[in-house]
């Protein structure tokens, strides 16, 4: 079935979720398909940091950290983001980085099982980088090994007596593929693994239901799906049956139990706020919680289905349209690198050139130059270069996919691509 102008059109005027692209800030003549490594802009972020700095700041000064209420914004914006990822309230805490928060994390998990005779962590060797290299200095400190596995399909095989933390990316950041959580965990714990799972590309992108699929620990990221700005303060979660005895590393006075105790030693506080650290970012902290809000505020236009199952809805059609016009009107040019089945597809869709040739960079700069903003991954000896473009359903419409497959089109058919200034390869693309 092929898909013309008017039929996106049709799509956008019956979208439910239309009207939430008003909560955003969008320049004109840019279509943003790259909202899986920063979110845009949220309308109300502006007024909210500016309120934050020159009234409670400016004026409340310290007396905010009580009557603005600063001392619980991670805890209050955590209960916000449960919603998202299937936690309950209380189990959740948004702080710090998502390096940090990973360290903090496997290192609970690694203390749990420093007991059992097991010393492996398992993981992609296509998994983001950073949680390799987090998770490998923790390896070193603590005496256990990472092994990485090349094919998704053989991690269960790879969780044997050895195995004392599965973890994983829930969505790849390369691919655009999503793990089966509930199965993967199950494996993990049937093997007598812990699963420690990262959300970066998942939380506001996909449903997640993280006490349903009985996972241990959980981080991800504020500044993607969740709109909440450059460097946004990230998120930790952690299943209630460790909350009260696992241990964290950065033992800072947040975390403690009583903060203005001010006792020279370390009592840890009850439950996942004892993954605080130091004193909290409070401006990052206001901007995050826009961001969250306007991922929540689609719970109001889909009949109360809930906002993740509204969101995932129209990713599923928009990336379905997107592959579908790509194949349309490029035929022959592109292989899907991301699934085409929904159940382990993310809300991003990746290419790579059909005859691995080395144009994917240059095509990708090509559209940045016409106003369509994706993002390029460069391959190696097992995976190719990428075109990966993330499709976040708050801001982005059916007439967007459209015209950026026409762009697309154009810059083949007029091979814009193969100019000199599109090849030259930036620190940051």
């Amino acid at each position: 079935m092929t898909m013309n102008l008017d039929d996106c059109r049709r799509l956008d005027a019956e979208d439910p979720l239309a009207a939430l692209r008003g909560h955003f800030i969008l320049p004109d003549g840019v279509i943003y398909l790259d909202g899986n490594s920063l979110g845009v802009l949220p309308k109300a972020a502006p007024a909210r940091i500016a309120e934050v700095v020159t009234q409670e700041w400016g004026e409340g000064l310290i007396r905010s950290w009580n009557s603005a209420r600063w001392i619980d914004l991670p805890q209050r914006l955590g209960d916000k983001l449960a919603r998202l990822i299937g936690a309950a309230p209380g189990e959740v805490v948004c702080t710090d980085g998502t390096s940090v928060n990973l360290y903090k994390v496997l290192f609970a998990a690694l203390s749990q099982m420093k007991d059992s005779g097991r010393r492996v962590v398992v993981s992609e060797r296509s998994n983001f980088p950073t949680d390799l290299y987090i998770a490998e200095s923790l390896c070193r400190e603590r005496g256990f090994v990472l092994k990485l596995i090349d094919d998704p399909g053989e991690l269960p095989a790879a969780l044997d007596g050895e195995v004392a933390v599965l973890m994983l990316t829930h969505v790849n950041y390369r691919t655009g593929a999503m793990h089966d959580m509930q199965a993967l965990t199950a494996a993990a714990h049937a093997a007598g693994a812990l699963a420690v799972w990262d959300l970066a590309h998942s939380a506001g992108a996909v449903p997640v239901a993280l006490n349903d699929c009985d996972a241990d620990f959980a981080i991800g990221c504020g500044y993607k799906y969740l709109n909440g700005g450059p460097g946004a303060p990230a998120f930790v979660w952690v299943h209630a049956r460790h909350a009260s005895r696992f241990e964290q590393p950065l033992s800072g006075w947040f975390g403690h139990a009583a903060p203005f105790e001010f006792s020279p030693h370390y009592r840890p506080a009850q439950g996942v706020a004892r993954y605080l650290c130091g004193t909290q970012p409070i401006i990052s902290l206001s901007a995050l919680e826009c961001g969250l809000d306007s991922v929540l505020a689609a719970e109001a236009h889909d009949g109360g289905r809930g906002s993740m199952a509204a969101l995932r809805a129209k990713s599923l059609a928009l990336t379905d349209a997107f592959i579908a016009l790509v194949e349309q009107r490029c035929p022959g040019r592109f292989t899907l690198v991301t699934p085409r089945a929904h159940a382990q597809r993310g809300s991003q869709v990746c290419l790579a050139l059909a005859d691995n040739g080395p144009g994917a960079y240059a095509i990708v700069q090509a559209l940045i130059a016409r106003g369509v903003i994706g993002d390029f991954r460069a391959g190696d000896s097992r995976m190719p270069d990428i075109l990966r473009f993330g499709f976040t359903p708050l801001y982005l419409g059916y007439e967007d996919v459209w015209n950026a497959v026409e762009h697309l089109a154009q810059v083949l058919e007029r091979e814009e691509w193969k100019r000199p200034e599109f090849n030259q390869k930036l620190a940051v693309t």
